[in-house]
C-alpha cells in the first residue's frame, strides 16, 4: 500500500507539473511560478491530492545545492575573488539593514518583546536563492549587473542563516549549545578550516585524476554517478559541520571551475537540478496554507505588501549607494523583496525554542510562502514595464533616454558592434547594404555614434525589440556577441520567434561553435581563423615556400580543419572521444599536406612568385 500510495503521489506531482508549468510560460509568467502554483493546487490545503509536503520538500533542497554547484561552475577562484567586495560588503549591509527595518516594524505591531521582533526581522531579512537564481537564469539576467548583485546578497545570506541558527535560542535567553557534534571552540574552527583546506586540495591534486580515471572507462553512466558524488559529498562535509550544504555544492563547483571536465560535469548535472528544482518549488506552493490564509486574509495581505515595500526600499538604497546602474537597481531590488525557504527552517527553529509563539509562527510561514509566490510576478513587472524606460544607451553616465529602434527596410540586422562587426558591417555598406545595428554596450555605442554611425541600444535576446528593429522583414542577423550564452539566447529567440531569418554567427573558439551548430545556426566563423592562416601563409613565405606553395598549404588546412571540426561535432561534449578523434584527424592532415607538396609540380609555383616579400 505504501509503494502504491508513493507511486500515487509521484503521479501526481509530474501530472501537476507537466499542466502548469507549460501554461505559466505560455502566458509568460515563467517556470516557477507555474510550479508554485501546481504545488498550491494539489497541497493538502486546496485539492488535498498530497498530503504534508515537508519531507518532499528536504529531498528537493538539494536541488537548490545542485543549482549553486552549476553556478559555482561558471566562477572561476579569480572571479569569486572579484565579487568578494559585493558578499562581504553588499550581502552584510543588506541583512543587517532590512534585519533593522523589519524588526523596528514587527516591533511597532508585534508588543509582547523585543526578542521576538529582532528574530523575525532576521528571518524575513532572507530572500529565496532557489526562486531568485532561477527566475533571473530563466530570463536571462543572472549575468546584468542587478543578477550579480543579487547572487552575491543571496550567497552571503545563504552563509549567514548559521549565525543566525546561533543566535536565536540567545533571544530565548538560554544558552547556546556548547558542543557541534563533540566539537566545541577551536577544535570546531579547526574542523572548519581543516575542511576548506582540504577542498582545496582535493579539487586541485585529486578530483581532476579521478575524472579522468572515471572519463577513461568510456562509461556514461559512471561519470554521472562520479559527478553526483563529488556534489553530495560537499553537501554532506558542510551539513557535518552544521553549515549549508548549497555553501559546500558553491565551493566545490568553484573549485572544479577550471577544470577540463567543467561542461561534462555540467551536463550531467543538469537534469537533475531540473527536476529537483521543480519539486522544491511544488513543495513551496503544497505547503501554503490556505487555512491560515482564510482566517488572517486582510491580515496575510498588508504584511505581504509590507514586507516587500520595506524590503525593496531598503535594496533600492544600498544599490544606489554602491553605485549599481539606473535600472539595474530596480532588478536588483525586486529580486531580492521577497522571504526565502530558510526562513521556513528558522521559524520551526524559533518556535521550538519559544522565541516566537504558534500563531506567530504559522504567520510567518505563510508570509514567507506569499512573498515567495510573488517573485516571479515582480520579475515580470521589471521586464514589462520597468526594463523598457530604462532603455539608455549611457545609463552610467548621461542619463539620457534612448529611442528605440526603427524598422528602416534594411535587410541585415547585426547584433554588436565592437571591433568583428565593424568590419563586416562597413564591408556591407561599402557594398550598398544598409544594415541595422544593435548594441547593448553603452561606451561602445557612444564610440560610434561620435563617427557619425546610426545605432540602437537595445538586448537582442528581447523579442518585442527584434521586432521594433525590423526583424519580421530582414532577411540575415549577423551576431557578433563574444559572450557564448548570451549569443546563444539570442539565437534561441531568433530561431523561435523569426525562424525565416537567416542566422551569420561568431565564434570564439570550438565549444562555441559546437554549442552554436548546436541550436541550429548554419554559418558560424571563429573569429581568429582567418588572421591565424594569414600569418602562418607569411611565415610559410618567409620560409622559404613560394606565394602560390603558402596559398594553398593555407587553403587545405583550412578545407580539412572545417571538414574535421563537422566529423567532430557529435563527440564535443565527449572530452576522451573527442581527443582521441582530433588525434587521427591531425594525422591525415599532416598526411595530406605532404602528399600535396610531393605530388605538386614545384616548378609552376614559382611563375606565380613576383619576388617580393610577402603580404601583410
Amino acid at each position: 500500500m505504501e509503494e502504491t500510495s508513493f507511486l500515487l503521489q509521484a503521479v501526481t506531482y509530474l501530472a501537476a507539473a507537466a499542466i502548469a508549468v507549460p501554461i505559466a510560460t505560455r502566458l509568460g509568467l515563467g517556470s516557477v511560478l507555474g510550479y508554485l502554483l501546481a504545488g498550491a493546487a494539489i497541497g493538502p490545503y486546496a485539492l488535498g491530492l498530497v498530503g504534508d509536503a515537508s519531507d518532499e520538500m528536504h529531498i528537493a533542497e538539494f536541488g537548490v545545492a545542485l543549482m549553486l554547484f552549476l553556478i559555482g561552475l561558471e566562477l572561476q577562484p579569480r572571479k569569486l575573488w572579484q565579487m568578494r567586495g559585493a558578499i562581504l560588503g553588499t550581502g552584510s549591509a543588506q541583512l543587517i539593514c532590512t534585519a533593522i527595518a523589519v524588526a523596528a516594524l514587527a516591533l511597532l505591531l508585534y508588543e509582547e518583546s523585543w526578542r521576538s521582533a529582532v528574530a523575525i526581522g532576521l528571518i524575513l531579512a532572507l530572500s529565496s536563492t532557489a526562486i531568485v537564481l532561477q527566475s533571473l537564469s530563466e530570463k536571462g539576467l543572472l549575468k546584468t549587473e542587478g543578477g550579480r548583485g543579487a547572487f552575491a546578497v543571496l550567497l552571503f545570506q545563504d552563509i549567514a542563516v548559521i549565525p543566525i541558527l546561533a543566535l536565536l535560542p540567545l533571544l530565548a535567553g538560554g544558552a547556546p549549545e556548547p558542543d557541534r557534534e563533540g566539537l566545541s571552540g577551536w577544535a570546531y574552527g579547526a574542523a572548519l578550516i581543516g575542511t576548506m583546506v582540504a577542498f582545496a586540495f582535493a579539487g586541485r591534486y585529486l578530483l581532476g585524476p579521478l575524472l579522468r580515471l572515471v572519463a577513461g572507462s568510456q562509461v556514461r553512466e559512471i561519470f554521472t554517478v562520479t559527478a553526483l558524488l563529488i556534489v553530495m559529498g560537499s553537501a554532506a562535509a558542510m551539513t557535518a559541520l552544521d553549515l549549508s550544504p548549497a555553501l559546500g555544492t558553491f565551493l566545490a563547483g568553484v573549485i572544479l571551475a577550471e577544470s577540463e571536465f567543467r561542461h561534462e560535469l555540467e551536463a550531467d548535472i543538469q537534469p537533475f537540478k531540473g527536476l529537483l528544482l521543480g519539486l522544491f518549488f511544488i513543495a513551496v506552493g503544497a505547503n501554503l496554507n490556505f487555512n491560515v490564509i482564510a482566517e488572517y486574509p486582510l491580515l496575510l495581505l498588508a504584511l505581504v505588501a509590507l514586507l516587500v515595500a520595506v524590503k525593496f526600499a531598503v535594496l533600492f538604497a544600498l544599490a544606489r549607494t554602491v553605485g549599481i546602474s539606473r535600472g539595474e537597481d530596480w532588478l536588483f531590488a525586486l529580486s531580492l523583496a521577497q522571504a526565502g525557504e530558510f526562513g521556513f527552517v528558522l521559524t520551526s527553529f524559533a518556535t521550538q525554542h519559544r522565541v516566537l509563539d504558534g500563531t506567530t509562527g504559522n504567520l510567518l510561514v505563510a508570509l514567507i510562502a506569499l512573498s515567495m509566490a510573488l517573485t516571479p510576478i515582480l520579475l515580470l513587472v521589471y521586464e514589462q514595464f520597468v526594463l523598457p524606460r530604462y532603455m539608455r544607451g549611457a545609463a552610467e553616465g548621461g542619463g539620457r533616454e534612448e529611442e528605440p529602434p526603427m524598422d528602416s527596410g534594411s535587410p541585415v540586422i547585426m547584433v554588436g558592434y565592437g571591433r568583428f562587426g565593424q568590419i563586416a558591417g562597413r564591408l556591407l555598406n561599402a557594398c550598398g547594404f544598409e544594415t541595422t545595428l544593435l548594441e547593448r554596450n553603452a561606451e561602445q555605442l557612444d564610440l560610434v555614434r561620435r563617427y557619425g554611425i546610426q545605432a540602437y541600444y537595445g538586448d537582442a535576446s528581447r523579442e518585442d525589440l527584434l521586432r521594433a528593429a525590423g526583424a519580421g522583414n530582414a532577411h540575415l542577423v549577423i551576431l557578433t556577441l563574444s559572450d557564448q550564452a548570451a549569443s546563444l539566447e539570442i539565437v534561441a529567440q531568433i530561431r523561435k520567434h523569426f525562424p525565416h531569418l537567416t542566422i551569420l554567427a561568431r565564434a570564439r573558439n570550438r565549444m562555441h561553435q559546437y554549442a552554436l551548430m548546436e541550436a541550429g545556426v548554419q554559418y558560424i566563423f571563429r573569429e581568429t581563423v582567418d588572421s591565424a592562416l594569414a600569418i602562418g601563409e607569411c611565415a610559410l613565405q618567409l620560409l622559404g615556400l613560394s606565394k602560390l606553395q603558402a596559398r594553398r598549404a593555407a587553403r587545405k588546412f583550412h578545407q580539412h580543419d572545417q571538414r574535421m571540426l563537422e566529423k567532430l561535432f557529435p563527440y564535443w561534449r565527449d572530452e576522451t572521444q573527442h581527443i582521441a578523434q582530433t588525434k587521427i584527424y591531425r594525422e591525415q592532415l599532416l598526411q595530406a599536406l605532404r602528399e600535396d607538396r610531393r605530388d605538386r609540380d614545384l616548378h609552376l609555383d614559382h611563375y606565380w612568385d613576383d619576388g617580393g616579400k610577402p603580404e601583410s
